[in-house]
């Protein structure tokens, strides 16, 4: 998921659960339009702002002691910070919204962690169901998987919760987070007390099979996007498709992968961006670099579309190129 990608799920999504219409208004008419100076945008922010402090104050009022967090700020402050920002021309991120909504985001948690929960129903009963037909499940187990997959989901929703409403969490923690989150980790080791004989052996060659066709799907993809920038040669290939399968979460050793003709090796300690780097020429880190540039050129300017600012610190090619 690409940093703006990103920032209009979760920045639309923060501020209009969180602060409601006037939020909204307030930033979606900060926007640039097809003209205008900055100052104009400005002065139309200032005269937003007051409108929409009158709604927090009301918001606020309505439950004072959870206006205020551990750090003393309130929604309202987050937002007169932000709207100071950008009558001063100081970069406002994505970054800055998250943060300032976080205060009422933080209130509103336990209300999302129900949110979560209900939607994952009809995939615990898909899963469940799917399971029980392939292993021939009793119903007591039946009743019991559904029962772990329930506490699963309310495990992730808790996990998710203490991820987005931490302090200095970025929007690219909680894209990343998103994809951290699996309705069956640990599925594995319930089953295998729950299957024996035959259902527990074909149990576990499914799943193998299950994470070798991730591993090898990503990895491949992986290396199809840097063959795009750079042109690896058939050796480079073999090379980078090892080190993006052992940068999966569910490699292992053991997997038997198609897409490279030699042995998988380790890293040596390094990341796998790190590991990609040392197999490519210079002629080719030029190449990857100024794909870099482009792809923060690209994301700059949508932000500023949406009237904010590139987060200084930003890698464009770590949702490709990093561990999974």
């Amino acid at each position: 998921m690409s940093l703006p990608s990103a920032i209009r799920q979760f920045v639309p999504l923060v501020i209009g659960l969180v602060i409601g219409g006037a939020g909204a208004v307030m930033f979606q008419q900060s926007l640039p339009g097809a003209e205008g100076s900055p100052e104009q945008r400005a002065a139309k922010l200032e005269l937003d702002l007051k409108n929409a402090q009158n709604r927090i104050a009301a918001l606020e009022a309505a439950d004072p002691r959870a206006a205020r967090r551990k750090n003393g700020r309130t929604l309202a402050d987050g937002a007169r910070s932000i709207a100071e920002d950008f009558k001063e021309g100081r970069p406002v991120t994505p970054d800055d919204v998250l943060r300032a909504t976080q205060p009422v985001f933080r209130d509103l948690a336990p209300i999302f962690d129900r949110m979560r929960v209900v939607q994952q129903r009809a995939d615990i009963d898909r899963m469940t169901g799917e399971l029980a037909r392939k292993y021939d499940l009793t119903q007591p187990q039946q009743e019991s998987l559904k029962k772990w997959f329930e506490a699963k989901a309310e495990e992730n929703a808790k996990r998710w919760t203490d991820i987005v409403t931490q302090d200095g969490i970025t929007t690219e923690d909680m894209a990343r987070a998103m994809k951290d989150l699996r309705p069956d980790d640990g599925l594995d080791a319930f089953m295998e007390k729950n299957l024996t004989g035959s259902k527990l052996t074909s149990f576990q060659a499914d799943r193998m099979t299950e994470r070798v066709e991730r591993v090898q799907q990503d990895a491949d993809a992986r290396t199809q996007r840097l063959d795009n920038i750079v042109q690896l040669d058939d050796a480079q290939r073999d090379q980078v498709f090892g080190i993006m399968a052992r940068g999966s979460r569910d490699y292992d050793p053991a997997m038997k992968l198609e897409g490279g003709s030699g042995e998988i090796g380790n890293t040596s300690g390094r990341t796998s961006q790190e590991a990609m780097l040392s197999v490519l020429r210079p002629d080719q880190r030029e190449k990857l670099e100024a794909e870099k540039q482009s792809r923060r050129d690209k994301a700059a300017r949508d932000l500023e579309a949406m009237g904010l600012s590139l987060p200084p610190d930003w890698d464009p090619l770590s949702e490709d190129f990093d561990e999974l």
